[in-house]
């Protein structure tokens, strides 16, 4: 990279590339020289806000960067030259080169503004995510908590690109690590920072199914309502990955006979990590089968289940009952008690539930009986008070 106290001929620069450069991309070197002959830096930020993002600009986005933006990137908004840079690390060949490059970046722009501003953030975690593919997963780690107590002390309405870089690389961190259930909260608040139709079609397809498996594999996810109601996740309809589409809406439903259906199928046999995982797949089932029955229950029906019924309903023997309901307990699916004497389950309460549109159909019939059952209790009250008046 030229260094800052090189003299460069910006001119003859500009000037060359308006000349070489694809057709489609000439004007922009047109554009830039005049901004930048005029100090018009706003002007020359969108200007190349836009010139990134062509198609055809990648070959040439290191040179200008070393020829032409280095000669005036304090002058440009941070946020916006942290955007540009990062796209100038992806086209670098060598992810060390990118990642010395970033960590530069980082730096200097903590010298311009400070070490919690919204760029430094994104600069930084930028740097992380070459530091993740590098092996220096622990540097991105620290990375990671400095950048989320800077995050935690920002403003609300802070720029959401800024967030986003720290929920990718976290992701990819977590994913990294094995780590589902953190793997899966940071992907969703990542797809939540961007625009969805920003993302190519392979990566959303990506995204959904790591997605999905980390939903399934994640120990402490009883409750994919989130994902299932996300867009990203129709990126799998139509693809050979859309049985896992499929799985996860029997696992949100409680659907035994989907999931042994979808369990024979070739795409789930071909997928080692969830042949080798069924075990577990299968206590999960179990548990959302039992959370999903409960949550279709009236309030009398919940107060009165026979030990025998929930057998039947999540297929585990009448001996398996008892710990299955301990498990949904002390995972704080359910509240209630357990009369081991009468063999009878008590739920006062169902974990909340993000629900798909059967579930909300569920929801509409029992409120609907409920309506009825106020409405007769209304007339009847009337009634009574009719007829004491009556004999009075």
């Amino acid at each position: 990279m030229v260094a800052m106290d090189v003299d460069r001929d910006v001119g003859g620069y500009l000037g060359q590339q308006r000349a070489t450069a694809p057709q489609e991309l000439r004007d922009y070197f047109t554009k830039f020289e005049e901004y930048y002959d005029r100090k018009l830096w706003h002007q020359l930020t969108l200007a190349l806000e836009s010139f990134v993002v062509q198609p055809s600009a990648g070959p040439l986005l290191i040179g200008v960067y070393e020829n032409f933006v280095v000669d005036f990137e304090d002058k440009l908004n941070q946020s916006s030259l942290v955007q540009f840079v990062t796209r100038v690390s992806r086209v670098m060949p060598d992810p060390k080169q990118a990642l010395t490059f970033l960590t530069g970046q980082a730096a200097k722009i903590k010298e311009r503004t400070s070490e919690n501003s919204e760029a430094y953030v994104a600069a930084t975690m930028e740097a992380a995510h070459y530091q993740l593919v590098t092996g220096a997963v622990d540097e991105c780690k620290a990375a990671m908590d400095q950048c989320e107590k800077i995050l935690e002390s920002l403003p609300s309405l802070s720029d959401p690109i800024i967030f986003a870089s720290y929920y990718r690389v976290a992701a990819e961190y977590y994913r990294t690590k094995v780590m589902y259930q953190q793997f899966y909260h940071n992907a969703l608040l990542y797809l939540s920072s961007v625009n969805l139709d920003d993302l190519s079609a392979q990566e959303k397809t990506e995204r959904a199914e790591n997605l999905a498996i980390s939903a399934l594999l994640g120990e402490g996810l009883y409750n994919f309502g989130e994902l299932l109601m996300h867009p990203v996740l129709d990126s799998l309809t139509g693809t050979p990955s859309e049985w896992l589409r499929h799985l996860l809406f029997a696992f949100n439903t409680g659907d035994m006979d989907a999931y042994e259906k979808i369990s024979k199928s070739p795409g789930f046999l071909g997928h080692g990590l969830l042949v080798n995982a069924q075990p577990l797949l299968r206590q999960k089932l179990c548990l959302m089968t039992l959370v999903e029955s409960f949550f279709k229950k009236s309030k009398d029906e919940r107060s009165k289940t026979k030990f025998q019924t929930i057998s039947q309903e999540t297929r585990v023997t009448r001996d398996e009952v008892e710990h299955l309901v301990m498990r949904a307990l002390s995972l704080g699916l359910l509240k209630g008690k357990i009369d081991e004497v009468d063999g009878i389950v008590e739920v006062s309460w169902v974990q909340p539930r993000v629900l798909d549109k059967g579930q909300i159909k569920t929801l509409h019939s029992r409120l609907a009986d409920w309506s009825v059952k106020v409405k007769d209790g209304v007339v009847n009250l009337e009634l009574e008070e009719g007829g004491e008046l009556f004999v009075q």
